[in-house]
């Protein structure tokens, strides 16, 4: 695109002379219905003499198209003018060349050379590093739902470095590390073998001069002489063996260059870019990971940044070390560089065991970390990976960790079955990612499961229509008694059931019980959730912090009013009589405490709420529950980790914790607590002849009767938290249970670029793997349809190869995962009302795509699956003889 703007500056730069018209003026009107009037050399809107061609392609696309005409026409004469009046130089055998396509590329590529033009637009267009503004600095030193403002003083004061860019031996050196790249180690400059000088070359040519005479000496005199060390290092190199002198100098020295190259073939440079200062070969640098946080340094070191380098304590995710190779990226080569001034990119070698896939390089341990790299591809497609021989495990391991450094877009996970994971964007870079695995970083076979598709799950409104699109009211049901038998059958005896769908449930030893309701949260929440997750976890660490006594980490005012800001969306889209208050007794977000479902407990006797500060959370009577909330919490976390139906995170569910009865629990804990604390006052009062005895037993009683009721209560079911958290989860995936489940699938947006004669076959192989067409535009001045469309992850493999094959590789999709999207049909449907008996028949045996799905990820994580089997079938006999 640059190189095209180039030539077209280029063209209107050599007209504005000819014309008479401003250079700025015609690249205005270059697009577009304009026109030039030569006579008044006026360039018009509207076209005065019909039929004349728009300005772009007058005076750009003509004058190609003239030279295109010429040389296929082998018109010499035209191509002879053409050459001598831009003033270029074609050679002989360019122009007496038979294929067109040589003279065109040797016109070309001096008349309008690429390289010019790219370079010329990249100065022309791309930003000045001293051009970067203050936001973009506040931005890069911002890492999630942290301010510029709640940064310490000393980073806040780099700021202006960035700003200068300067190169001065007293400013700060900041380096970004965006993403590591794997390269032969044969490829590195060090280790490619040094050139000769022409000193040493004309010293080889000397020497071989007196070999020479020497054996024409030896042949006129017939003596034979001894052959000296020049003669045999000039016939072992001959002979091809092991090399002498120089070379032999060269080769030792790159052997201790490279010991490593028998072990691994792979080397890694870290791809950077310099904000401040000069990065010079062996100066000593802080590396500050992902994580690391200016404000732990300051709690960690009292002197603050003042303290030398060595001296430092260890402190999390930043280490210390010296940048050792500088290169220069020349596309496939790398140059060794010994300082590389600020605003350029290069390369770092030696990074690898301090940067796993971005990092910080910084002089000064004030510098944050900068935001990592968005990248739109979102790892999506998972398969397990394992070697066929057992014994290679820890090769495969040390693969997986050294392609998972070098792919920034590549996730590496051990699953609690202990199942190693490779997590990839999808199919074609999953392939890439194999092939990698195999043959340059484990070099091993390994053996590769099916791709595991992720799925959600969810619940919906009650739907108003049937499958046949009959309103359910108004018509008769036939098998709604038989239905309401069989959904109260899945629960067991115990809980209760109420019409709204309210469940309440007792725990084992009958101490507490619960009510929890679960209902559907709006889209439009559900995306403001997953928008805010960083944020929502950020929250959730402060609390934590603040709960754990560290009091160092203050709110600061803007991310305070990001958090109100998050919570008025939250109320702008919660509104109507259900959802009454129910922002303000949000208790928890799942799963993992940030995630899009969320836990609400409509209690005035218990305020517990994610918007309350730590200081709301000091009362005594707080404090009394707090261990058992946790385990609420738990119980809820555990729950919207797993869903009922195949075992998937949950996305897009409140539950409404509407009751907590712990009257039981109190009665027998404080009956507990009197009667240990009648025998903790007796053994006490026998000790009256030691008085700080007798104040040591009164003092923690609290804690004794505490520690003695709640060991009171642990009984035959274990410990009454324990029991809360597994009532609490059962409660929720009944709850879940009782409403209309739903599977959400990852969902890909696919664009297509086709020609009208195969949109029937795009369309044909869309419908078949339940894709949906959004939007088909044409592109102007083509004859090329845009498709976007959406198509369910799970349908993917294999649907870039099958849309080639059936328009003959006219069409080329592009995926890119999207969103989530639920799953319209019900995995347990069964015909209900009159019409769907009669229009579906009793058995309903068609092919239902969210049982499908979920059929299978039940059977691949091992779980029951409702299916028929017919087990040692035989042929049906026929009275006809088969023919």
């Amino acid at each position: 695109m640059g190189g095209a703007s180039g030539k077209i500056e280029h063209f209107a730069k050599i007209y504005s002379k000819k014309i008479g018209i401003k250079k700025e003026v015609l690249l205005k009107t270059l697009w577009g219905d304009y026109y030039i009037n030569m006579k008044a050399k006026k360039i018009m809107k509207v076209d005065q003499a019909k039929g004349k061609k728009p300005l772009f392609v007058q005076l750009i696309l003509e004058n190609i198209w003239s030279l295109y005409d010429a040389v296929l026409k082998k018109d010499k004469e035209k191509i002879d003018k053409i050459v001598t009046s831009l003033g270029l130089k074609i050679g002989a055998r360019e122009a007496r060349h038979s294929d067109p396509k040589v003279q065109i590329n040797a016109i070309c590529s001096q008349w309008l050379p690429i390289s010019h033009a790219v370079l010329a637009m990249v100065c022309q267009k791309l930003p000045s590093p001293l051009d970067i503004t203050a936001e973009r600095v506040e931005k890069l030193m911002c890492t999630g739902s942290q301010t510029f403002d709640s940064l310490p003083p000393e980073t806040q004061a780099l700021k202006g470095a960035f700003m200068k860019c300067g190169s001065e031996d007293t400013t700060p050196v900041i380096i970004f590390v965006s993403k590591m790249f794997a390269v032969d180690a044969k490829a590195l400059p060090q280790n490619k073998p040094r050139p000769l000088t022409q000193e040493e070359i004309v010293q080889r040519r000397e020497r071989a001069r007196q070999r020479h005479a020497e054996k024409l000496a030896a042949a006129q005199s017939q003596i034979p002489l001894e052959p000296t060390q020049d003669e045999n290092a000039l016939e072992t190199n001959l002979k091809g063996e092991e090399p002498r002198g120089d070379e032999q100098q060269v080769e030792s020295m790159t052997s201790k260059l490279m010991p490593q190259e028998e072990n691994s073939q792979e080397s890694f440079v870290a791809f950077a870019r310099v904000f401040s200062g000069v990065a010079r070969r062996g100066k000593k640098i802080f590396v500050l990971g992902p994580k690391y946080s200016p404000l732990d340094f300051l709690q960690r070191v009292p002197l603050g940044f003042s303290a030398p380098p060595d001296d430092l304590p260890p402190v999390p995710h930043m280490a210390y070390c010296t940048l050792e190779n500088l290169y220069l990226l020349m596309g496939r080569e790398l140059e060794d560089l010994e300082e590389v001034p600020p605003g350029n990119v290069l390369g770092i070698g030696g990074l690898q065991d301090f940067v796993l896939k971005s990092a910080t390089l910084c002089s000064l341990p004030s510098c944050p970390p900068f935001i990592p790299l968005n990248f739109e591809a979102t790892p999506i497609v998972r398969v397990a990976v394992e070697p066929k021989h057992p014994s290679e495990m820890p090769q495969l391991v040390k693969g997986m960790k050294l392609l998972n450094q070098a792919d920034p877009c590549v996730q590496i996970l051990i699953q609690e079955t202990g199942e190693h994971v490779l997590v990839t964007a999808g199919e074609v870079h999953l392939q890439r990612c194999l092939d990698d695995l195999k043959e340059r970083f484990a070099k091993i076979h390994i053996s590769v499961s099916e791709p595991i598709i992720p799925f959600r799950e969810t619940i919906t409104k009650p739907p108003k229509v049937d499958m046949v699109n009959e309103e359910i009211g108004r018509q008769q049901k036939v098998a709604v008694i038989h239905q309401t038998k069989e959904d109260q059958s899945k629960i067991p005896e115990g809980i209760q059931v109420d019409v709204d769908g309210l469940i309440t449930i007792t725990t084992p030893n009958k101490l507490a019980t619960l009510s929890v309701r679960a209902m559907p949260l709006p889209e439009e929440v559900t995306q403001i959730l997953e928008e805010n997750s960083d944020l929502i976890r950020s929250m959730e660490q402060l609390t934590s912090s603040l709960n754990e006594g560290k009091n160092t980490q203050v709110i600061h005012q803007k991310i305070q009013e990001k958090i109100w800001e998050f919570k008025g969306k939250l109320e702008q889209h919660l509104t109507g009589r259900k959802w009454r208050n129910a922002v303000d007794q949000i208790w928890s977000f799942g799963p993992r405490k940030c995630g899009p479902n969320i836990l609400v407990y409509k209690s005035e006797d218990f305020q517990n709420s994610v918007w309350t500060g730590p200081a709301d959370k000091a009362s005594k009577e707080t404090s009394k529950y707090r261990d058992l909330s946790n385990s609420i919490v738990s119980g809820f976390q555990l729950a919207t980790l797993s869903g009922p139906m195949c075992e998937e995170p949950l996305m897009g569910v409140c539950f409404v914790l509407e009751k907590w009865d712990l009257s039981k629990f109190e009665e027998q804990g404080t009956s507990d607590l009197v009667k240990e604390g009648q025998g903790d006052y007796k053994t006490c009062s026998s000790g009256d002849e030691n008085q700080e005895l007798q104040d040591g037993c009164s003092e923690p009683f609290e804690k004794r009767t505490s520690q003695k009721g709640e060991s009171s209560l642990t009984d035959c079911y274990g410990p009454f938290s324990g029991q809360l958290i597994a009532t609490m989860k059962e409660a929720c995936r009944y709850a879940l249970q009782v409403k209309p489940q739903r599977l959400m699938a990852a969902m890909y947006t696919c664009d297509i670029m086709a020609t009208g004669d195969v949109l029937g076959r795009v369309y044909a192989v869309l419908s078949k793997r339940e894709g949906r067409v959004l939007q088909e535009e044409m592109k102007e001045g083509t004859d090329m349809f845009i498709i976007k469309a959406v198509l369910p992850v799970a349908e993917s493999f294999g649907f870039a190869d099958e849309i080639r094959k059936r328009t003959s590789g006219l069409a080329s999709p592009q995926l890119v995962f999207s969103h989530w999207e639920i799953i319209p049909s019900d995995p347990f449907w069964v015909p209900t009302t009159e019409e769907e008996y009669l229009h579906f028949g009793e058995k309903a045996d068609s092919e239902n795509q969210a049982r499908k799905y979920m059929n299978a990820v039940r059977k691949r994580k091992g779980l029951y699956v409702e299916e028929k089997i017919v087990e040692h079938a035989e042929k049906q006999r026929t009275l006809s003889k088969n023919k």
